[in-house]
């Protein structure tokens, strides 16, 4: 290809910086010659600065703000209730006096409610009446019928001159029979404590009665022992 037709080239920003190169290179060379001083050594030309482009950074889009906690709104205080007062027992009388409850046919009418009613206290169930208690009688030594022989006064007992009485605890069965003879009170002589309690083993009783039925029961029997009888 002929010089002619070969376009020609616009020195670009390479060409610049190498011809700036080279002219710092014999200014530095001219100023060394005439100090006198010995070439320095060779500088070395500056490499070809290489620009590249750098992507801009994608901006990038803020996180959506998120909305604020709704806060609990503190409660209304409610103004306080009128406390209802109980209507008087009266107004409960009338009422139920002016609205009586249909009765049906061939059923009992209830008793009308009156204050007297509402204020009277109900009334204890009455009690079933106890049966009387039967009297009870004690037994019996003394009846005529009887015929129980007088205790026989020791001989010796007369000769000593002792005298006395003697008290008989008896334990007297249905049967009228003394089951149980006991010296509750002695008269202070031997022979006359065994004379009254010999008499009283062999004598016949009326039994004890409770209504009409014979019990057994205890009876006390006095006996005397005297000089003079």
């Amino acid at each position: 290809m002929s010089a002619a037709t070969h376009p020609r080239r616009t020195p670009g920003w390479y060409d610049i910086m190498l011809g700036a190169g080279c002219a710092v290179a014999v200014h530095l060379l001219a100023a060394s010659l005439l100090l006198g001083q010995a070439p320095a050594a060779p500088v070395e030309m500056p490499r070809i600065l290489q620009a590249s482009l750098i992507s801009a950074p994608v901006p990038t889009q803020p996180p959506a703000a998120q909305p604020p906690a709704p806060t609990a709104t503190p409660p209304v205080p409610q103004p306080p209730q009128p406390q209802r007062r109980p209507a008087p027992k009266a107004a409960v009388v009338k009422q139920a006096v002016r609205n009586p409850v249909p009765v049906e046919p061939n059923q009992p009418v209830p008793p009308a409610i009156t204050p007297s009613t509402l204020a009277a206290p109900p009334t204890a169930p009455a009690t079933a009446a106890t049966p009387p208690v039967e009297t009870v009688t004690e037994p019996r030594f003394d009846a005529a019928y009887l015929n129980n022989p007088t205790p026989a006064y020791p001989s010796l007992s007369r000769r000593l001159r002792e005298q006395g009485r003697v008290l008989m605890r008896v334990y007297v069965d249905p049967q009228g029979a003394p089951a149980q003879v006991e010296l509750r009170q002695s008269s202070g002589y031997p022979r006359l404590d065994s004379a009254a309690e010999a008499a009283v083993r062999r004598w016949r009783f009326v039994p004890a009665r409770q209504g009409s039925d014979a019990i057994g029961a205890w009876v006390l029997v006095p006996i005397s022992f005297s000089l003079r009888s």
